[in-house]
């Protein structure tokens, strides 16, 4: 589109002049409307000359005075108003006037045309200025228009250019009577602009062409810096944004096909350094955290590759690490003051960033020893910064959160043994395939878990804050327990390990002795949660010690008792933090068990009830309902309903698991049975039971939801289960058993007691539809288990086969007929009107089944017997209506009055 680069500076040159006009132009409409504001304030501040007063007015005012004199100001009686002269200049106003001065005129707020011409369009420009001349050495290159000689050298001419328009334009408006307009930062960009192509000039000098060695583009990079920094303190922030960005923009714009990393980092080094120096000076946390965030972008270029360049990597990590400790942390050598006691987060945070940068070369570089030993000398750091200057306590958590995620990715990336082959250990590796990586992982464990420990125990008593001691203390019991179970599953697959065992000993020794060692110690802020969270360190090593020394499933185990003592140790020391963290263990072992509900897979035994389901969910059921129980002491909040939400879960797992077990003979992936739906619905009708007496007591949501969603649960196995899909009349072929002791009496009649004995315990607590549901299913599976039962009787245990014989057909009549006097009987006798309803039911049904089945079905004398037997039951029921009920509700007549004789 141009002719040659010299119509490209010749536009430039243009689109200057023309952004030089528009502030001109936006500069005299300003003036024009400061001065006709100023014009309207002084003239209404004018004072009204008082036309003079006649003798007679004159006199009474005096003569009042003398009568009261009144104080007056000596140069309010003496002095006459001030003359208005050409030069309009405010009166000043006396103090005993009392008169106030007339408020300000606002400014009118700038309209759209005003934000165009006076910020948008100076902003775009500069914008474009630096990408003109990004793109002008770019556009050299790919076309080779001319050397590399020139090329610099003209890039350096135009930076030149850049630089000595934006110090001309500062220098015409400092020295000007016209001050300069904020929204109009022309010097400010201009020099910006300048700023970034020389950064981009002197990196192509030296990364693209060789024309300099790393020594000089070192020095020239940090005087463009330093000058960089000067500039800003001048021109404001507007400099100091578009040069930072500028400056971690130009090794994309100017790059070359083979990447060289230390160019790349030795620059991003000076860029951060004159970053954080202008951050400092000024204290403008924005910069120092645009400087972090572009920081941490650029280190993921060329961590996708197979062979990740560790050392450049971890160069660029550490030194914006020392170069945030040196510039950025509040309290620590250069960095700005405040207050001992308070968490800064942008010290805090900037260490965590560069944190993050060195995990993740530890993870790209499949954890070499260069990349894990520029971490281990961070972390270490992070704690010496964090003990030296409490502003950056924050980091102690990102230090711990990538120790963790370091160890834990190690832990399941492979196994040790994965690394020998069947002809050796694999070449690079060494004499044993476990030495390098291993031996390096262990040392770096120790350090970290020593260095947390040892720092988290003696830091408290240091601050007269709260939360720092905490923090410390936080840092120093997790991640040495984080540690050693991402070390126990590397190592030890995790199976019974005795070395482990003792040293999760060892590790709760250790915590114990912190314990009673800061429960001595005098009263200070912070102490109390400290002394709480070492003392909950000491229970989870020991939990720990008892998986490794045991099997797998004692992992659940020890979680759960960690809920206990944990919720044990919070009745003690009431501290909120430990609350929450019984109900994070109560979460966990839930987890574990979605992960494998068998806990231990496969080696669940086939023993009934006495295998590894009673251990596996009836400890950490018990642990639980135990935690509860202290935790309620305290308050009903979260931490309690998500405890006893586990508490309640486990219990009902326990009993399902159990029955599934018992049911199926240890095989738990065979298919259902009435034993095990009737075993369940019996278990869970129990528990609703058991839950809605509870809930009385505690008033507890989860008691009062987990008795509800228990029942439903019991409601939907008992009509899927039992009445549809295992119902030996319908779908089944199972052999029931015995006579009367049989599966009928376990899968109809016990559910159908329980469902009564819950419909009456929820009666007068929740709502009657609700009581009635449950009653009616009760009758419904007592007329069911009153049905199988005749059918067992005539076709033996198998009641799926064969036909329905005459005598059949009439026994369910009689029997139906039966229990429905039975329940009135019992409705008479205890006056349950809903005994006596249920009764009416059972009648009314039967009176239906004689004359909708009975009378076609039936033959001979069995037909008579029914319709017989039906209407002397019927009149016997009216006979006890109108003789008894009747009676027992008509009041008896008054007595009649006595006369006298």
């Amino acid at each position: 589109m141009f002719d040659g680069p010299f119509d490209v500076f010749a536009l430039i040159i243009a689109i200057i002049a023309f952004l030089i006009a528009i502030k001109a132009s936006s500069q005299a409409t300003e003036l024009r409307r400061r001065i006709s504001s100023l014009e309207e304030m002084l003239y209404a501040q004018r004072p009204v000359q008082p036309p003079p007063l006649a003798p007679a007015q004159a006199e009474a005012p005096a003569t009042t005075a003398a009568a009261e004199p009144t104080p007056l100001a000596p140069e309010t009686e003496t002095t006459p108003p001030p003359l208005v002269t050409e030069e309009i200049s405010p009166p000043p106003l006396e103090p005993s006037t009392g008169a106030a001065a007339p408020p300000p005129v606002p400014e009118a707020a700038p309209g759209f045309e005003e934000r165009l011409g006076t910020r948008w369009v100076v902003w775009i420009g500069g914008l474009a200025l630096a990408l003109g001349g990004f793109f002008m050495v770019r556009y050299s290159i790919e076309a080779g228009l001319l050397g590399p000689g020139v090329r610099v050298f003209l890039g350096g001419l135009f930076a030149a250019a850049l630089l000595g328009a934006g110090e001309w334009t500062r220098r015409k408006e400092s020295i000007s009577s016209i001050a300069a307009l904020p929204i109009a930062n022309i010097p400010a960009i201009l020099t910006a602009a300048g700023t970034a192509v020389a950064f981009a000039t002197i990196y192509a000098a030296y990364a693209l062409y060789d024309f300099l060695v790393p020594a000089t583009a070192f020095v020239l990079l940090g005087i463009v810096a330093m000058g960089t920094l000067a500039a800003a303190l001048l021109h404001g922030p507007a400099l100091a944004g578009l040069g930072v960005v500028g400056a971690f923009v130009t090794p994309i714009l100017v790059s070359s096909g083979k990447p060289d990393y230390w160019a790349l980092y030795i620059y991003l080094a000076v860029v951060t350094a004159a970053s954080f120096g202008l951050a400092r000076i000024r204290l403008w946390r924005w910069l120092a955290v645009t400087t972090i965030a572009f920081a941490v972008l650029w280190i993921f270029p060329g961590l996708d590759t197979e062979q990740v360049q560790v050392a450049p990597h971890a160069f660029h990590a550490i030194a914006g690490f020392v170069l945030a400790a040196l510039l950025v942390v509040c309290g620590f050598m250069f960095g700005p003051s405040m207050e001992d006691g308070e968490i800064e987060p942008v010290s805090s945070g900037a260490l965590g960033a560069y944190l993050f940068g060195a995990m993740l070369v530890v993870l790209s570089s499949a954890h070499a020893d260069l990349a894990l030993i520029a971490f281990t000398l961070l972390v270490g750091g992070t704690l010496f910064v964090a003990w030296r200057a409490p502003a950056a306590t924050g980091a102690l958590g990102a230090a711990a959160a990538t120790v963790f995620i370091v160890f834990a990715e190690w832990a399941v990336r492979a196994n040790p043994d994965m690394l020998v082959l069947p002809g050796g250990p694999m070449p690079g590796v060494g004499p044993v395939a476990t030495d390098s990586a291993v031996t390096l992982h262990l040392v770096t464990a120790a350090i970290f878990a020593a260095g947390f420990g040892v720092t988290g125990f003696f830091a408290q008593g240091r601050s007269n804050s709260a939360i720092i001691p905490v923090v410390w203390s936080a840092a120093g019991v997790a991640t040495p327990i984080a540690i050693l179970v991402a070390l126990y599953a590397r190592i030890a697959h995790l199976d019974r390990s005795i070395p482990f065992a003792i040293l999760a000993v060892l590790l709760a020794a250790a915590f114990g002795a912190a314990t009673e060692a800061l429960m001595r110690r005098e009263e200070r802020p912070g102490v109390a949660t400290s002394v709480a969270l070492f003392a909950t360190g000491t229970l989870g090593a020991l939990a720990l010690a008892l998986t490794f020394a045991l099997e797998k499933g004692w992992l659940t185990i020890a979680l759960a008792l960690m809920s206990l003592g944990t919720a044990w140790i919070s009745l003690q020391r009431p501290i909120p933090v430990l609350r929450r963290l019984a109900a994070i263990f109560a979460a966990i072992v839930t987890a574990r068990i979605v992960y494998d509900p068998r806990i231990v897979g496969d080696a669940v035994g086939t023993t009934p009830i006495f295998n590894w389901l009673l251990w596996g969910y009836g400890l950490p059921a018990a642990s639980f309902w135990g935690a509860s129980i202290f935790l309620r002491r305290r308050a009903d909040d979260a931490p309690l309903r998500v405890v006893e939400t586990a508490a309640i879960l486990f219990t009902a797992l326990l009993a399902f698991m159990e029955i599934r077990h018992f049911a199926t003979g240890g095989r738990m992936t065979a298919a259902p049975s009435l034993l095990e739906f009737a075993l369940q619905v019996c278990v869970t009708l129990a528990m609703a039971i058991g839950l809605e007496r509870l809930r009385l007591r505690t008033h507890s949501i989860v008691h009062n939801v987990g008795a509800v969603v228990l029942t439903a649960i019991a409601g939907l196995i008992s009509v899927i289960g039992l009445l549809i899909l295992e119902n030996p009349l319908l779908l089944s072929s199972v052999n029931v058993g015995g006579l009367v002791f049989n599966l009928l009496l376990l899968g109809y009649a016990l559910p159908a007691v329980l469902m009564l004995l819950l419909s009456y315990a929820v009666a007068g607590h929740r709502s009657v539809a609700y009581a009635n549901t449950i009653a009616g299913g009760a009758l419904v599976f007592a007329l069911t288990y009153v049905t199988l039962e005749i059918r067992r009787f005539y076709h033996g245990p198998v009641l799926l086969y064969g036909g329905t014989t005459s005598a059949e057909q009439y026994t369910y009549s009689i029997g139906w007929l039966a229990f429905g006097v039975a329940l009135l009987g019992v409705g008479i006798l205890v006056n349950s009107e809903r005994a006596r309803l249920a009764s009416a039911a059972v009648i009314a049904l039967t009176i239906f089944k004689a004359f909708a089945v009975d009378v076609w079905t039936l033959t001979g004398v069995y037909r008579a017997l029914s319709f017989m037997c039906l209407g002397v039951v019927l009149v016997a029921i009216g006979w006890l209506y109108q003789r008894i009920l009747f009676r027992r509700q008509i009041a008896p007549p008054p007595a009649a009055p006595q006369t006298g004789s």
